[in-house]
């Protein structure tokens, strides 16, 4: 593994305001090598598509490698990369699309440990079709995901199975290949949002069993684009279209008005990016981009590890879940302390993190707003020892 975090701390002009940006959940800071690429494409000729002179080819050729690289990054046909500007309207675009066939009596399969938006998008659709909302259950005490309970959750009236990859919130990674394979026997589709793990692992949409992937490039630094990748593309033809253009084929049948082409560009920074975190990275992208993101896993984990070592040897913090498999976020209380007077005191330390009030999504099962809510952290590529250790010490001082 050849990770280096002060070379990567390089490429990140934002990190020299100071602060300690533990807040990563919320989006990693933008590197300069996209930031360029962003702005590049503002300032070059750039037209719609369909055209024969140089700007209108050029729009095409953004499009075209934006959808390349997301498919270099989950490991699937580029013809089935529907883009546009982040997972939630997609996801919601996928719904509404799924849920106009359901019918009475027809269910849906969610979770409590994934974000909303791959939740709410889901319920509505089966409210309007009349049909139900099964819920998989976390594990209270290690916020694990028990996948066995899929073999009684989806039945033959299952129309999707929404899944996640990894929890921004616990940093819980479930087996959804468990889950998947339960999905399938019943002929449900499997729909896996990979937002928060496609930073820190590497994705295979094959491996996963999922049918479709959704991912936000503002997880790992880039433009705020996010995509749907559909594991067979032809799936695409047989949706309802919500294009402006009558005669829209594949994936632009799920897209909405003109691309962003400037966010577009950086996008396909973004993923080059991800594919040189390690410098023994060699190959096509896609070999590049399991290499160094197997780099950044390992060197997260033991950054991980130092983090909640820390923590746990204090007696007023308490951890939020305990999984076996996870990424690099992380939530806890602090004893006989809010978690808004928390970040504050974190914040006058110098350190980014967040507050959750607990009245919501997996904190709200686990009752973390009966205890003030909870302070929430994530590393990012660009995290060195040094900034885990000012958190511990920040936290320690709350005793």
């Amino acid at each position: 593994m050849a990770f280096d975090v002060a070379a990567v701390r390089g490429l990140f002009p934002a990190l020299g305001d100071g602060w300690v940006h533990l807040d990563a959940p919320a989006g990693m800071q933008v590197p300069e090598q996209v930031a360029t690429a962003a702005s590049t494409a503002l300032r070059a000729p750039v037209s719609g598509p369909g055209g024969i002179f140089p700007a209108s080819q050029r729009a095409e050729a953004i499009v075209e490698a934006a959808r390349r690289s997301i498919a270099d990054l989950v490991g699937a046909n580029p013809a089935g990369v529907v883009l546009g500007p982040n997972s939630a309207v997609l996801l919601q675009r996928l719904a509404d699309a799924l849920g106009d066939g359901w019918m009475i009596g027809d269910d849906v399969v969610v979770s409590r440990l994934d974000h909303p938006a791959n939740v709410a998008p889901w319920q509505r659709a089966a409210q309007r079709s009349g049909g139900t909302v099964r819920w998989a259950e976390v594990d209270i005490e290690t916020c694990e995901l028990p996948t066995w309970q899929y073999q009684e959750l989806v039945t033959p009236r299952t129309k999707v199975v929404a899944i996640t990859a990894a929890s921004g919130a616990v940093g819980t990674r479930p087996d959804v290949r468990q889950a998947a394979e339960a999905a399938a026997e019943h002929g449900a589709l499997v729909v896996v949002d990979a937002s928060a793990a496609a930073p820190f692992v590497p994705l295979d949409i094959t491996s996963m069993g999922a049918d479709v992937v959704a991912v936000n490039a503002s997880a790992w630094g880039g433009p705020p684009v996010g995509a749907l990748v559909f594991k067979n593309a032809a799936m695409l033809d047989q949706l309802p279209s919500v294009a402006l253009e009558p005669g829209a084929r594949g994936a632009e049948r799920m897209e909405l008005g003109p691309p962003a082409y400037p966010l577009l560009a950086g996008l396909v920074a973004s993923v080059d990016y991800l594919a040189a975190l390690d410098d023994a990275a060699v190959g096509p992208r896609r070999e590049r981009l399991l290499t160094s993101l197997g780099s950044v896993k390992s060197y997260q984990a033991g950054l991980l590890a130092s983090l909640t070592n820390g923590l746990r040897k204090m007696n007023h913090v308490m951890l939020i879940g305990d999984a076996m498999r996870r990424v690099p976020s992380m939530a806890f209380t602090v004893s006989g302390v809010k978690a808004v007077d928390a970040v504050e005191h974190l914040a006058d330390r110098g350190v980014c993190a967040f507050a959750d009030p607990g009245t919501h999504g997996v904190f709200a099962v686990l009752g973390v707003g009966e205890v003030g809510g909870a302070v929430r952290v994530g590393l990012a590529h660009y995290t060195n020892a040094a900034e885990v250790d000012q958190l511990i010490r920040a936290i320690a001082e709350l005793a």
